[in-house]
């Protein structure tokens, strides 16, 4: 059984389509053992409480410095010990000790396909403004593994989406969100829990 935590700063829209995967089957061998906020206000903590999953929350605001609160969250994740460490819109720079600790067992979801608009500064509803000022195409979305950088790691999938005449941010947002992310991120995690993707070497194994 593969335990997870999902760490989410916001809504909480891809942790509900993990919810609803494991609810519909979709993903199997797999136990979400926590939700992790940095946002004392997310929904998503709400969701993990309906779904009496522990919903804990780790702000920035309550440590005197960025140092002590890496060191909060990286200890409290030691202390749960999941398998693996799921990303679902979490706006927070991942500590190096943790990914060091964690190698190869935290997987994030990004909202573009990467390596087009990631990186510092690409996060969220910013991504998708970007996407529609420099007037490309195909967006999409990606789950991939992480590394050391920011958006550099393995990437485990991709998805396109179609940019559509008239699109704003929002409505990009919820079609990648819809065609895309809700469909990768609980694929990916399934993918895992029943051994059909691992990494090693920084490569992807598909098996």
């Amino acid at each position: 059984m593969l335990k997870i935590v999902v760490c989410v700063s916001g809504g909480g829209t891809n942790l509900q389509a993990i919810l609803d995967a494991v609810e519909q089957g979709r993903i199997t061998n797999t136990e979400i053992i926590a939700v992790i906020s940095n946002n004392t206000k997310a929904k998503a903590l709400e969701r993990a409480v309906s779904h009496n999953i522990p919903g804990i929350v780790i702000s920035p605001k309550s440590y005197p410095d960025r140092d002590a609160f890496n060191e909060a969250f990286a200890a409290k994740i030691r202390e749960l010990a999941p398998d693996l460490v799921v990303l679902a819109g979490f706006l927070v720079r991942i500590p190096p000790q943790m990914v060091a600790d964690f190698s190869d067992r935290i997987v994030n979801i990004h909202p573009s396909l990467i390596p087009a608009f990631c990186g510092v500064g690409y996060y969220g509803l910013r991504v998708h403004e970007k996407v529609l000022e420099r007037g490309v195409k195909v967006t999409g979305a990606t789950v991939h593994f992480v590394n050391e950088g920011m958006d550099e790691g393995p990437i485990i999938a991709q998805k396109a989406v179609c940019v559509e005449e008239g699109d704003t941010p929002e409505v990009l947002q919820r079609r990648v969100m819809e065609q895309a992310e809700w469909i990768l991120l609980p694929k990916a995690i399934d993918d895992i829990a029943n051994g059909r993707v691992t990494v090693a070497d920084g490569k992807v194994i598909f098996r």
